[in-house]
């Protein structure tokens, strides 16, 4: 029996061996898979980026899925992750669901764009653009997170009532969002890459509401993990559309990611940041530069 899953060259259950797999049966593909998903969706939820910026590129680089199918799997894990944990942060007063809901309109086009593009985008540009995504992610991890809320009026701000407050150890503080339509520019392109890329984005996300719009981190963070689901929600139809979702390699691939995001948070609580970060930013910087290589050479 074949692998079920869709090679580069677009062809079901394809023989693997051409592909310098080796023999392989299904129940096999799908434990590789599985397991490392599992390592993705862990190593991914210690730095909040997801396991989609770790995943992709192996389903690419290691089990030689054409980069449109990984994508696919990758979204349907995004959509199940971001659901789980998005209920716990609006539960806690963190995420804030106005805000979160008036960029969703920026994302969810810029998505649609994105998963338009994947048909249209040579898989070799797909694979570039995705190491250059990948390189930026391993910098964002390192990037100072000062928790700053910015809570001077803003016309437009007002008039949208983008504003809020949440906890923390002296009470409650307010914020008020800043330079709107820059950091709706911005939410554009970060959901044009989730659809063209199957990533969450969320990188580009906190960047739109922490540095753009001055919100406080916290709230940029748990906010833009309320948004994932639904941008990659609005590409999934998509690419589930097309064909490029096939169930035998997403639900490994989510299962996997599900169960080491579950985990990845319960180490966190222990481990050393600083180390965990420096490992994360290695894979993704070695992911990145293979991908990129790849897709020069026109190996993807």
């Amino acid at each position: 029996m074949g692998i079920p899953y869709i090679l580069e060259r677009g062809q079901v259950g394809a023989n693997p061996k051409s592909r310098g797999l080796g023999s392989m049966h299904a129940a096999e593909f799908s434990a590789l898979v599985f397991g490392t998903s599992l390592l993705a969706g862990f190593l991914g939820s210690l730095t909040g980026l997801g396991g989609g910026v770790v995943i992709v590129p192996v389903l690419v680089l290691l089990f030689k899925v054409d980069i449109r199918y990984a994508i696919g799997a990758s979204l349907v894990s995004v959509i199940a992750t971001s659901s789980g944990a998005a209920a716990a942060y609006v539960r806690e007063g963190l995420s804030n669901i106005r805000i979160g809901m008036f960029l969703e309109v920026a994302t969810t086009l810029g998505a649609l764009l994105g998963a338009y593009l994947t048909a249209k985008v040579s898989p070799h540009w797909i694979a570039i653009i995705f190491g250059l995504a990948l390189l930026y992610s391993a910098f964002a991890s390192f990037r100072k997170q000062a928790d700053h809320a910015v809570n001077s009026p803003n016309a437009l701000a007002e008039r949208l009532e983008l504003r809020g407050s949440y906890p923390t150890s002296s009470g409650e503080q307010r914020y008020s969002a800043q330079h709107v339509p820059l950091g709706f520019g911005i939410m554009f392109g970060a959901g044009t890459l989730s659809g063209l890329l199957g990533i969450g984005s969320g990188a580009v996300k906190v960047l739109a509401m922490d540095q753009a719009m001055k919100l406080p981190f916290k709230v940029s963070t748990t906010t833009s993990n309320f948004m994932i689901g639904v941008t990659a929600a609005a590409s999934a139809g998509i690419y589930l559309a097309r064909g490029y979702i096939d169930s035998g390699l997403a639900m490994p691939v989510m299962l996997g990611v599900i169960g080491g995001s579950m985990i990845g948070s319960q180490v966190l609580m222990k481990a050393n940041v600083a180390t965990l970060k420096m490992l994360f930013a290695v894979v993704i910087v070695a992911l990145g530069a293979e991908m990129i290589y790849s897709g020069l050479t026109g190996r993807i």
